[in-house]
């Protein structure tokens, strides 16, 4: 990776505070997305005392900390709670509920409220414009467009995301950010297509790292890797 060429934003997706601390100093890494399962796979109990060590560690970098009621009055309480463990907050807020009801009047309150917001788990175009209605334009705010889920169902997220940056573009307070990174060659999708944020776990973060291989080198280095190990299964024939 041509790290001087970068030209959207990296965040880590993941709540490992290890994660956290380990690319909290890291120039090309520029903030942070979590979600409850996130959380929950990190191991945490609590979610106020997890999110505060987790900001602790954040060198003030942006965060994303997601409400998680069910209940669209709570969603609002509870992130106007969330809102104020940090500057650097971003509240993430789903596009609707367990049911299907659209969470629009939470995030017009909180946006008018100047919560920076971060609407997830968005995945079609409608979804987009509705948000976008909704959203102060004084408040910055994301909307996680779910690429890689979308791909898991055998649909293209391309054309999505090409009709939602040429909506929202317009817009200054908005940033498009591709979500459910699945490998390394999304960043260059999202980046080719004009996002302002990519989200990656840490592997793939690694991997973009170390993507400077020639095709020549990744041909020798394919066929170093099954002589290697058909030679410790010594096979015959």
């Amino acid at each position: 990776m041509n790290k001087n060429k970068l030209k959207i934003n990296i965040y880590l997706d993941g709540a490992s505070i290890n994660a956290i601390k380990k690319y909290k100093s890291s120039k090309y890494i520029k903030g942070f997305t979590t979600n409850p399962s996130l959380m929950r796979q990190s191991g945490a109990k609590n979610y106020k005392s997890y999110s505060i060590k987790l900001l602790k560690n954040s060198n003030l970098k942006p965060v994303s900390l997601e409400v998680f009621s069910d209940n669209i009055d709570e969603m609002y309480k509870q992130g106007k709670i969330i809102n104020n463990w940090a500057k650097n907050i971003y509240v993430k807020i789903p596009v609707v509920n367990t049911k299907g009801k659209f969470t629009g009047k939470t995030i017009k309150k909180l946006s008018d409220e100047k919560v920076k917001l971060n609407i997830t788990a968005v995945y079609t175009f409608e979804q987009v414009k509705n948000i976008t209605k909704q959203l102060n334009k004084k408040t910055k705010a994301i909307i996680s467009i779910f690429a890689g889920r979308m791909g898991d169902q055998l649909k293209n997220p391309i054309p999505i995301f090409k009709k939602s940056l040429r909506y929202t573009n317009k817009y200054k307070n908005i940033e498009i950010l591709w979500a459910s990174t699945r490998e390394t060659y999304n960043y260059l999708e999202a980046k080719n297509l004009g996002c302002q944020i990519i989200t990656m776990p840490p592997k793939i973060i690694e991997q973009i790292k170390n993507s400077n291989k020639s095709f020549n080198k990744l041909t020798i280095d394919t066929v170093k890797g099954f002589y290697k190990d058909a030679k410790k299964s010594r096979f015959k024939v």
